[in-house]
């Protein structure tokens, strides 16, 4: 009898030996300690609690990138922005001279291209997106780039500064102030009602928080425009161009009116330009704060990811070692029981 036990214990070790062994080249084939969820109790809990947070922190992160990828085009806008304000108020504007009447005609050429320009910046998109109109993403801010120039803001600047001279710049450049700060024609209209009142777009970075960085065509966002302005960088860049497009060669009959008016559109176009890089500085800090937060994620993501590895995941050297051990051990047991099936009763006595 103690011969049939010891065949009976080695079969059912060798049955549960079997099973062990095509657990372990499961887990070496797949790297999973378990096919289903189900067999992981009772870890479970905590596993599902692992991957629900990393899912939260993936969606953060890809929100962030998202944002990060917008800002990233809206500065290359802006910093083509800030060059144009600065070509025409450093290299055009302070170049006018009233001893020279025929230069006048190339600066109102150059201006009105620049202007066309600035409405077609203005109307970046990205993804399909508009980056300056605000949540109204599918429609240009900016409906008309080509037609700026003889639109109605520039319609009313023009006819203010065809009446220049006579010792009246400041009220030429008052006019041509007003029509910037009152005229909407250049921006579309949901910026220029509902849009006014919207905050900024934001995204959404962790629990709690969210991070403003949306931009708009018709106003500042994070920007405080000062001096000669018309209250917001684009308004002072479009005044300033149109106030170039309009002069004329018979301006020059009125040197110190030009010269003084030139004077004002080159300090408007400088409050423009430093309300640019006001606003770039601060989309960039934005970028900075962003850049932190996605990190801080990640760095999170990997702790638990470690965590969640240690529940659902085989070391595979330590597998292929318990593999290999187990293997040999089967084969002994074939062996052993070999050998007891092929004893006679005889050599059993014996």
């Amino acid at each position: 009898m103690g011969g049939i036990d010891l065949l009976g214990r080695l079969d059912q070790d060798t049955a549960r030996m079997r099973l062990q062994l095509q657990t372990l080249t499961r887990q070496l084939g797949t790297g999973q300690r378990a096919e289903s969820l189900g067999e992981l109790a009772p870890q479970l809990p905590r596993a599902t609690t692992l991957k629900a947070e990393i899912a939260r922190r993936d969606a953060y992160g890809a929100a962030i990138g998202l944002a990060q990828d917008r800002s990233a085009a809206a500065q290359l806008v802006l910093s083509r922005l800030i060059a144009i304000g600065r070509e025409f108020a450093e290299e055009v504007a302070m170049k006018i001279d009233p001893r020279d009447p025929q230069a006048l005609g190339p600066v109102a050429e150059r201006a009105r291209a620049a202007l066309v320009e600035v409405g077609h910046l203005l109307n970046t998109r990205h993804a399909g997106e508009y980056l300056f109109g605000g949540s109204d993403f599918a429609n240009p801010p900016v409906p008309d780039p080509e037609g700026l120039p003889s639109g109605g803001m520039a319609t009313q600047i023009a006819a203010a500064v065809a009446g220049l001279g006579g010792g009246n710049a400041a009220a030429v450049a008052a006019a041509t102030r007003l029509a910037a700060q009152t005229d909407d024609t250049p921006f579309s209209t949901f910026l220029t009602t509902t849009g006014l009142a919207e905050p900024r777009r934001s995204v959404p970075a962790e629990d709690g928080r969210l991070v403003p960085y949306g931009l708009f065509a018709n106003r500042n966002a994070a920007a405080a425009s000062e001096g000669e302005t018309a209250g917001g960088w684009a308004r002072d860049l479009m005044r300033g161009l149109m106030s170039l497009a309009a002069l004329t060669p018979a301006h020059a009959a009125s040197p110190a009116d030009l010269q003084e008016f030139a004077a004002t559109v080159r300090e408007g176009l400088r409050s423009a330009t430093r309300a640019l890089g006001e606003e770039a500085g601060a989309l960039g800090q934005t970028e900075a704060q962003l850049a932190a937060t996605r990190q801080r994620h990640e760095a999170v993501q990997t702790v638990l990811r470690g965590e969640l590895a240690g529940i659902e995941e085989v070391d595979l050297a330590e597998t292929l070692s318990r593999l290999q051990q187990t293997r040999l051990a089967l084969e002994a047991s074939y062996s052993a029981i070999g050998r007891l099936g092929g004893l006679t009763l005889a050599s059993f006595l014996r």
